[in-house]
């Protein structure tokens, strides 16, 4: 080989930053510009924005096992804090354009499955304790022993499952489908509209945001979502000052008397990290927090690969990096997300946006930070979106989350069956715990019948014993004539 194929052959310098800022954040030597990195954090900011309005109705229409619901100003408030502060953490200490909010699926959990058992300040306790667990197994290593526990399979049939389940809430909570009293003495549970039929401007403004949210996803324009949700809000508010309506549900769209308000730290601090140990079952937590530790563990682990391998910074090795510090950070976004009611922060796919407009460094997330602690005093603009015109977001989240069902080998029934098992018991029971559970115990199951004992790895044998007495708690309670 010559001499001038070897210089070719050698790989390039990296350029040397411009300034100060430019070398700490790698953009020169990531073959990125400060406009792109602004570009990057502005995309991002847009596309996951409609969090800083869906958080709160998910959250906020819940309520504890007290009857007690979360301020919807406060939540919003709480909502934008984390989202900025959190995302300006992992720019700073990750350096990947990779931002971060409340879960969408996690606030499911929080809001549907676990308040209803305990207080709120209890709820998020849990999320408070699930996050710090994340931070154990990340400083510990067992993250590695966690990941290979649960097959893919599962892992992707429990995503699906909560899209489902987060798509059916959009549709009860915009009334396009409603429960049938029981008596009415019917076999069908549920049914179109109050009475059959759609019927009523709000259940128009829903419908009319489906078609408009799938046709700008089909279209695949960036921030889809969020001008789905601000559209049919300003028709909402147009309709609203028109027509005579006697209930849009939660929030009535009309246009605020101010803009720009304080933010609102009412939530901020308020939650109970063992209370909920006394509110019901040892188990019963257990299952709760390693649900919510499910969920948010390994979506962050597809999340983080993918974003990184997009931004083509994974090495040569396909690891990402500062792994340990990047999921260090994510575990204490789910303690500062239970901290401050606003549920499990954690890291966002839409990120992928900012990457698209050439983000590659942490730099773009001091500009989507920088926005969300700007959305803190936007509050009274935040409130006003009814259910009808977010709901149409649930459905369509449920459908991204849908589509990893192409992933599951539906030909092996020692895979298929859990699977299914796990995707319909979570809209079917509405609870995300059972859904879970069903699969776990499922799978164990079928490998054992099938002679495959020895493929189940000892942390799946754990788990399904503790589902196995969460399922059966009740009979086991009157064996040993606990009440």
């Amino acid at each position: 080989m010559s001499d001038a194929q070897k210089v070719a052959d050698r790989p390039a310098a990296e350029p040397p930053g411009t300034n100060s800022v430019d070398r700490f954040f790698k953009i020169s030597a990531r073959g990125s510009t400060f406009a792109r990195e602004i570009r990057g954090g502005f995309a991002t900011f847009f596309t996951m924005a409609y969090i800083l309005v869906l958080n709160p109705i998910i959250l906020g229409s819940a309520k504890d096992k007290y009857g007690h619901t979360l301020d919807g100003a406060e939540l919003v408030t709480a909502t934008a804090l984390v989202a900025a502060v959190m995302t300006i953490i992992m720019g700073v200490g990750g350096n990947l354009p990779l931002a971060l909010a409340a879960g969408l699926g996690l606030n499911a959990v929080v809001a549907f499955q676990i308040a209803p058992l305990m207080s709120w300040s209890d709820a998020m306790g849990l999320v408070v304790l699930e996050g710090l667990l994340i931070c154990v197994l990340v400083v510990t290593g067992l993250r590695e022993a966690v990941m290979h526990a649960i097959p893919q399979p599962l892992k992707q049939a429990i995503s699906v499952g909560i899209g489902l389940f987060i798509a059916f809430i959009g549709f009860v909570d915009a009334g396009f489908v409603t429960r049938i009293p029981d008596i009415a003495n019917t076999t069908v549970p549920v049914q179109l509209g109050a009475g059959g039929a759609l019927s009523g401007w709000p259940i128009l403004v829903f419908c009319a945001g489906v078609l408009l949210t799938v046709a700008l996803l089909a279209r695949k324009v960036k921030g889809a979502i969020l001008i789905s949700i601000l559209t049919m809000t300003v028709v909402a508010i147009v309709i609203n000052s028109v027509a005579d309506i006697k209930s849009w549900g939660l929030t009535t769209p009309k246009v605020p008397d101010d803009i720009v308000a304080a933010p609102e730290f009412g939530l901020i601090g308020d939650f109970s990290l063992f209370g909920s140990f006394g509110e019901t079952t040892v188990i019963t937590v257990v299952l709760l927090i390693f649900t919510l530790l499910l969920s948010d563990f390994f979506d962050t682990m597809g999340t983080v690969v993918g974003i990184t391998a997009e931004a083509g910074l994974l090495d040569e090795e396909g690891k990402v990096p500062n792994l340990g510090r990047v999921l260090l950070i994510d575990g204490a976004a789910a303690v500062a997300g239970g901290a401050s009611s606003s549920s499990s922060a954690t890291s966002y796919i839409e990120s992928a946006a900012g990457v698209g407009e050439g983000a590659r460094t942490g730099f773009s997330n001091l500009i989507t930070g920088g926005l969300f602690a700007v959305a803190l005093f936007l509050t009274p603009l935040l409130t006003i979106v009814p259910m009808q015109a977010a709901a149409p977001a649930l459905v369509a989240v449920g459908f991204l989350m849908m589509t990893q069902v192409k992933n599951i080998d539906w030909d092996r029934y020692e895979i298929a069956i859990p699977a299914f098992l796990t995707i319909a018991v979570m809209p079917f029971t509405y609870s995300i715990t059972n859904g879970i559970g069903a699969g776990f115990l499922a799978f164990v199951l079928i490998k054992t019948v099938l002679g495959k004992a020895k493929e189940i790895h000892w942390l799946l044998w754990a788990t399904s014993a503790l589902f196995l007495v969460y399922f059966a708690i009740n009979p086991i309670q009157q064996l040993f004539g606990v009440k």
